[in-house]
């Protein structure tokens, strides 16, 4: 599996456009560093102050004095996601052909832009985050709590997005194609921590090809909002939301495959077995069943749990392969060479 190598901060033509979003709430420590360390292959900065209670859109507009700037004030606190979808409206307002989304809490080095920007521009994929379990003597410095956690719902997003070969979805480090954010539902899109989790539902609903970025996890000092029994039960629910909607989508809605046959039939059978045992089990009152109704009990679940394993394995080699939209023109010539990422 290849990694994808890029010089820092290496230059980009004038077009195609680069802009980054920073959603900006209870980050004056560190945004105004963030924005220092951005380089001159991103073109515009979009600052969302998200009615951050230390007015860090107000700070930034009087500290900051890079050109490339500009501050957008929502009315009222709208979560991450609606402060991304905030930018990516200013962003595709203003021609951006590339949007790049980073925290501003300088968890995230800017000086890694060109990596999340090589593939798209590449034409090797429509949207890309990171990842921070790539490196395994790196996830050391993760705090157990949040690799636990991590662990946990990456493979709940598998499931509900069906990128089965992705990892971390709760990353926020991303960018993506400016025409297929142009085709997203913003107004659906989850407006709070389940932002990028629902992104990625939505991304897989118009086949975007997504690709992992290697990246190292950095923990200093900075103080997480994201309260862990507060939102369990939203990623449980969002997460089993996505997964119905995602199956009735893609195998019944807008294709009928064999497919769609194994996942019927498989749950029919296992359900029917199931339901035949528990009232064979209660009317006989603890008497012992004889071998043929174990098996006539056992053997639909048997071959619907075979059907619903045939279906899982077409499921995850149905995880989208082919970008929706070609490479971007006037590729620079300093990322002509370089590989594609993990995760592609």
């Amino acid at each position: 599996m290849s990694t994808y190598e890029a010089t820092e901060r290496e230059p980009l033509f004038p077009s195609p456009r680069v802009a980054v979003v920073i959603p900006s709430y209870r980050v004056t420590r560190h945004i105004l560093d963030v924005i220092a360390r951005i380089g001159d292959e991103c073109h515009q900065i979009f600052v969302v102050d998200d009615a951050c209670p230390d007015a860090s859109g107000r700070f930034v507009a009087e500290h900051c004095r890079d050109p490339r700037v500009q501050v957008i004030w929502n009315p009222e606190n709208l979560g991450v996601g609606g402060a991304v979808m905030a930018g990516y409206r200013a962003a595709l307002r203003a021609g951006a052909d590339i949007l790049v989304k980073i925290d501003g809490d300088g968890q995230m080095p800017p000086e890694l832009l060109g990596r999340f920007v090589g593939p798209i521009l590449d034409g090797k994929a429509d949207y890309t985050k990171g990842n921070r379990f790539y490196d395994l003597a790196l996830v050391r410095s993760m705090p157990a709590v949040r690799l636990l956690g991590n662990a946990g719902l990456s493979f709940m997003s598998k499931a509900s997005s069906g990128y089965w070969d992705l990892f971390d979805p709760t990353n926020g480090y991303t960018a993506i194609h400016a025409r297929v954010a142009a085709h997203l539902p913003m107004d659906r899109i989850s407006k709070r921590y389940f932002f990028e989790s629902d992104l990625l539902f939505r991304l897989n609903t118009l086949r975007a090809v997504v690709v992992d970025i290697p990246m190292a996890a950095r923990y200093n000092d900075e103080v997480s909002n994201l309260k862990i029994s507060r939102i369990l039960g939203d990623f449980l629910l969002g997460h089993l939301r996505n997964f119905a909607k995602r199956l009735f989508y893609n195998y019944f809605l807008r294709d009928m495959s064999a497919a769609s046959l194994q996942l019927l039939l498989g749950c029919a059978l296992v359900l029917g077995g199931t339901a035949y045992g528990a009232l064979k089990w209660s009317a006989q009152a603890g008497a012992p069943s004889t071998a043929g109704t174990v098996m006539l009990a056992a053997l639909p679940i048997i071959l619907g749990l075979q059907l619903l394993l045939a279906f899982l394995m077409w499921d995850m080699q149905s995880v989208p392969r082919r970008t929706l939209f070609p490479r971007l023109p006037n590729r620079p010539d300093s990322f002509q060479n370089e590989e594609t990422p993990c995760g592609s």
